[in-house]
């Protein structure tokens, strides 16, 4: 009697385990379906046309074409080497800057004064703003003949007459710099603030007592605190930099004479501009692998796993 009734137990048990919920994946089902619309297939399609001759205004050549357009993009195009160089200046200044210059105005924001949430809001705007909107900002700001900057930089003796800051080879990347810059920086002053309010201020008391200064509690206690936080705002950052063409774009469009042509937005020149979607598309698969191989590095030199 006994037997039967545990061998019947058991058989419910496999019952139970054998049905299935289904209610979860259908719920998770429309997500599902859009990351694959709007994320793989994309990534598919340009992983295929990689391999193809494609070119929208001279469809007759379309053919395919293998690994000649990667041979063709290590071996025969001269510009993807100074455009990769200047993707790393452009990169390496804005994360630095940025992570400098955020990291500077969350320890200010973390103080209490009056007015703190006003500046608190006041300093996410330029982060809110919209790439084209900033560019048009920032070409206002540069115009050679009605720009504040050259106005102040006349009225201050520093320059005898206007300047073409965007026109010049000269000064065209650190005018974009700067421009991205005042763009980014509210990104790590945000993120930052948040993770600086979850230090325990017991460890700042503790230092306080012991006679640190202000600069080793931000050495001692602060940076490794935040540690966490800057490695992964850094990668993130670094990755959006990396792809970021609309301020570009719209102020210099990779000139003058280059001099800001950065691989993004060569492979935009490239693939949208000259419609040579083909090399454009092994273009962008390599810079999808550099990307894929320098976070790989990063987060392994860094440590992020044992943080």
């Amino acid at each position: 009697m006994q037997r039967t009734i545990i061998e019947q137990n058991m058989k419910e048990k496999k019952k139970k385990k054998l049905k299935i919920n289904w209610v979860p994946y259908l719920l998770l089902a429309p997500a599902f379906i859009i990351i694959l619309a709007f994320l793989f297939y994309p990534m598919l399609t340009v992983f295929y046309y990689s391999f193809q001759n494609y070119n929208i205004a001279a469809p007759f050549y379309d053919s395919f074409a293998g690994l000649s357009n990667y041979v063709r993009l290590f071996t025969e195009d001269n510009m993807f080497l100074p455009s990769l160089w200047n993707s790393v200046k452009w990169v390496g200044t804005q994360v630095s800057l940025q992570l400098v210059f955020g990291l500077a105005v969350a320890l200010i924001l973390n103080q209490k004064f009056a007015g703190r949430g006003v500046i608190r809001s006041l300093t996410f705007l330029p982060w809110a703003i919209s790439g084209v909107l900033t560019s048009v900002i920032w070409m206002l700001i540069y115009n050679e003949h009605i720009g504040v900057l050259n106005d102040i930089l006349m009225r201050l003796g520093i320059i005898d007459r206007p300047a073409a800051f965007l026109a010049s080879t000269g000064t065209a990347f650190t005018a974009v710099v700067i421009a991205e810059l005042w763009r980014g920086i509210p990104f790590f002053a945000v993120t930052l603030l948040a993770a600086l309010q979850n230090i325990p201020e017991e460890l700042y008391e503790a230092a306080r007592v012991d006679g640190a200064t202000r600069f080793q509690q931000l050495v001692s206690i602060t940076l490794p605190q935040l540690k966490r936080t800057i490695v992964l705002t850094t990668l993130l950052r670094t990755v959006w930099t990396f792809n970021n063409v609309d301020l570009i774009y719209n102020l210099t469009g990779g000139g003058p004479a280059n001099s800001t042509m950065t691989f993004s937005m060569y492979i935009v020149n490239t693939a949208v501009n000259g419609s040579n979607f083909g090399y454009g598309s092994a273009m962008t698969v390599v810079a999808v692998l550099i990307l894929t191989i320098l976070a790989a590095v990063y987060l392994k030199v860094s440590k992020f796993e044992e943080v």
